[in-house]
């Protein structure tokens, strides 16, 4: 071999060696953008990424009654109503609403003189109306927004987390009449209905809503649901009959979910039956909260007792098999949270137990703010710390 094969040789083993340490740089430079990316939009994804080892882990709560200002005395036994608005939970009477914070103590007592009195809230407002009166207030714990008196009598009412509320009453003329006003308390929308409406639920940030009737087809009593944008007078849709009795209305986007009283059912935003469940045994409750809904049955003759989910308007329903009798359900923060006559738990919507605690059979309904949840019996209310 000559000198000059030689030189090549070597002259090709350093070509090949600057190539390789080229690409090691260029690996090692490739590297350092991933990394700073991954911890320039780590909020975005550590937690999901840090929850995968733990999403099937249930978390057992002590169950442990708080001391204190707990348990919250409510008297003789009369029949109340137990709420939450923002960070308090408020009790109505049939005198008075007593507005609490977290730890028990008494913010504010407010008397009214509404017989039959209703209250509902969304966000940090208040809504208390006279059932078959003609009275309204929207409030909080501080001052009174505004109260509105009507005509006719109220037949139901309803607030938006935006404060803007819903107000159907009997009419001398028309089935019922239909009032929506802005957290102002300034009218903004305002129905004669020719058919009577059964609830209504706000959606698209209280631009509009879903209201429903309850109608007979064909010898049976079916739910037709409407929806309706307040800038307008025309409908965006309205629903076939659902083959129910429809309790309670949740609109979400531009569809609703129907909780009936013996099946539950989802439209979609074309006003179409996407989803029906019909119920064996008797409805105990029902939520739902931005798509996401839960229904509890209990069959007593068959001793069988389902916390029934839906994760979305097309989604099958999940059927979870409860233990005890079921009492109490609601949807927040995309969990289902119910309450048998021996637990409190968390189910996620894939039908994993998030959360568990003991209870006593005592209790009749729950509410659930924050990390408390409230548990409501005969003359008083409990409070315990639930982590889901």
């Amino acid at each position: 071999m000559s000198v000059k094969d030689e030189e090549d040789i070597v002259d090709k083993k350093k070509r090949e060696l600057r190539k390789k340490k080229f690409r090691k740089f260029l690996v090692f430079l490739l590297i350092i953008a991933v990394g700073f990316i991954l911890y320039v939009t780590k909020d975005s994804w550590y937690n999901k990424l840090r929850g995968i080892g733990d999403q099937y882990r249930t978390i057992v709560n002590s169950g442990q009654l708080a001391e204190g200002n707990f348990p919250i005395e409510v008297g003789n036994g009369n029949e109340y109503q137990l709420v939450r608005s923002g960070k308090n939970i408020i009790v109505l009477s049939d005198s008075y609403t007593y507005y609490y914070d977290t730890e028990g103590n008494l913010l504010k007592k407010r008397q009214h003189t509404y017989t039959n009195s209703v209250i509902y809230t969304s966000g940090s407002k208040t809504l208390v109306y006279e059932s078959r009166g003609s009275r309204l207030s929207v409030e909080d714990d501080k001052d009174v927004f505004y109260k509105k008196e009507f005509d006719n009598n109220i037949l139901f009412a309803r607030i938006s987390p935006e404060g803007y509320t819903g107000v159907v009453t009997t009419s001398d003329s028309y089935n019922c009449e239909m009032y929506v006003y802005d957290k102002k308390g300034e009218i903004v929308y305002e129905r004669k209905c020719i058919e009577l409406v059964s609830d209504l639920s706000f959606m698209n940030d209280s631009s509009g809503c879903v209201i429903s009737y309850i109608q007979a087809e064909n010898g049976t009593l079916v739910t037709t649901v409407e929806c309706v944008d307040f800038s307008t007078d025309n409908s965006i849709w309205k629903s076939q009959g659902i083959n129910t009795v429809g309790l309670e209305l949740y609109g979400y986007k531009n569809g609703a979910f129907v909780l009936g009283m013996s099946a539950c059912g989802y439209l979609d935003e074309n006003g179409q039956i996407s989803s029906f469940y019909q119920y064996d045994g008797d409805m105990k409750g029902g939520s739902s909260s931005e798509g996401k809904s839960a229904v509890i049955i209990n069959n007593d003759d068959r001793r069988r007792y389902v916390a029934v989910l839906f994760s979305d308007s097309n989604s099958q329903p999940l059927e979870i098999e409860l233990e005890t009798p079921a009492v109490d359900v609601t949807v927040s923060g995309g969990l289902a949270y119910v309450l048998t006559q021996q637990h409190m738990m968390a189910y996620d919507f894939n039908g994993g137990l998030r959360s568990t605690a003991d209870v006593s059979d005592s209790y009749t309904g729950f509410v659930k703010n924050g990390r408390h949840v409230y548990l409501k019996s005969y003359k008083k209310i409990d409070r315990i710390d639930f982590e889901s």
